[in-house]
């Protein structure tokens, strides 16, 4: 009989065991803190249209999508870095609900981050048919590879789930990047915008201009198993092009630094994020020559190299981890019309413009934009839409220096540029009526939220 019952026993260990490992979001599964990664290839086949031009070769890096997934802390928290222009309206709707099934959680608990490299492709699934609804061709909205991808990193995630590790402990550090970032606004006398210093700049009295307001810092947020590293999140500020319009896609200078710090911390998968950098570039420290991209990319990679060397770690539990939501409705530029924009689609910029379409008409249903907070330890990280002025970064870290705060910006891409209220009566491009869908009115929604998800739960 005690035979028989330590073999039923047995067996019982061995069933809950594997019950678990088909179920990781499970309750037995979720008592202590692990994460997951995943990484998918997002290049676009030769032949298809990228945001400006069609892909011609494949000979550079490649473009990707990778990302994490929180488990024991609740519900599962997916975090997803895109190598893409922007995501934007039903596009980014899609792949927060794909990821969230993947991961076995919801959709308000998924931040998905575009990197805003040029030479990648843009997805707008609203977009897409609406140019379908009126007979047009959606061109670079054409959605069958953005499908295709979100299949593909659905089973990634799902197939992580496995895999995941616990985490005991959560790493801080964060170091200056030197001569990458500077400000693309240069202002006259008048307090107005005389001159856009864009991120390849040739003319070198626009280059002499001061660098400007920006963000110095890279952050990194690592989770680590015992001495163990598994995941580094690194998050900074600028545009992210060194030259572009080449027919080739490719991750430029920040997806190259992520890469050589890949090399350098082979054992932990590197996914970056790009902060509120819609006013920055690299364009005082870039004329557009095809050698700077390794230039900037060393020096992105020796500030993330020696913020890695200043990571500070302490342990972390799933109570040291949390998630904030706050949903608005942003405020709508004033000279944007439905009817004038459906009038404008079979115009040269009609993708763009049935985008702007898509975003009107979600704002007059009611839609809202989710703004998130992922709290950590000491750390909060947030996740934000749209070409965001580095101000709001800014102004949040200042919110709380008594906390590590980073800025992930680029989330949905339906508002473009969002300028503080001063920018858009300062002018310039970044706050026209052709770059931001967004009304000035805009830093008061938008500041409110982020100062209530940087409270303490």
């Amino acid at each position: 009989m005690l035979k028989f019952l330590l073999a039923f026993a047995g067996l019982l260990v061995a069933v809950n065991q594997s019950v678990t490992a088909a179920n990781p979001t499970s309750t037995s599964a979720s008592a202590s803190l692990r994460v997951a990664t995943f990484d998918v290839d997002a290049t676009p086949p030769i032949g298809s249209l990228m945001a400006y031009d069609p892909v011609t070769n494949h000979w550079d890096l490649r473009l990707r999508a990778r990302g994490i997934v929180l488990l024991g802390a609740g519900e599962p928290i997916v975090l997803c870095a895109v190598d893409w222009i922007g995501i934007a309206n039903g596009g980014h709707d899609a792949f927060r609900e794909t990821l969230a099934r993947a991961g076995g959680t919801t959709a308000d608990r998924v931040a998905v981050q575009a990197l805003h490299q040029h030479d990648a492709p843009i997805c707008d699934f609203s977009a897409e048919q609406i140019l379908k609804d009126a007979g047009l061709d959606p061109r670079q909205f054409a959605g069958d590879f953005h499908r295709e991808l979100l299949s593909r990193l659905a089973t990634a995630l799902r197939e992580s789930l496995p895999r995941a590790q616990p985490v005991t402990h959560l790493g801080l550090g964060e170091a200056r990047v030197e001569k990458v970032a500077s400000n693309r606004r240069i202002l006259g006398p008048d307090g107005k915008v005389r001159a856009t210093r864009y991120t390849a700049t040739k003319d070198a009295a626009l280059r002499a201009e001061p660098e400007g307001v920006i963000d110095p810092m890279v952050s990194l947020v690592s989770f680590w198993n015992d001495e163990r590293p598994v995941a580094v999140l690194s998050y900074y500020a600028t545009h992210p092009q060194s030259y572009y319009r080449t027919g080739i896609p490719n991750p430029d200078f920040p997806g190259v630094a992520r890469f050589f710090r890949q090399l350098a911390v082979p054992e932990a998968l590197h996914v970056h994020f790009d902060g509120a950098g819609g006013n920055l570039g690299a364009g005082k420290y870039n004329d557009g020559s095809a050698t700077n991209r390794l230039v900037l990319a060393e020096r992105l990679a020796d500030g993330m190299r020696r913020a890695w060397e200043s990571t500070q770690r302490q342990s972390i539990a799933p109570g040291d981890v949390g998630w904030s939501l706050e949903s608005v409705a942003l405020p709508v530029a004033k000279h944007l019309s439905a009817e004038k924009l459906e009038a404008q689609l079979n115009a040269r910029e009609s993708g763009f413009n049935a985008s702007r379409l898509a975003w009107v008409q979600r704002c007059r249903a009611g839609h809202k934009i989710d703004l998130t907070c992922l709290r950590l330890g000491t750390a909060r990280i947030l996740h934000l839409p749209g070409e965001l002025f580095v101000e709001y970064q800014l102004a949040a870290k200042a919110a709380r220096p008594d906390r590590f705060v980073a800025m992930a910006a680029y989330g949905d891409y339906g508002p473009w540029y969002i300028g503080t209220a001063v920018a858009y009566e300062e002018g310039g491009y970044e706050t026209s009526p052709g770059a931001s869908n967004v009304a000035p009115e805009v830093e008061g929604v938008l500041m409110a939220a982020i100062r209530k998800l940087l409270r303490e739960p």
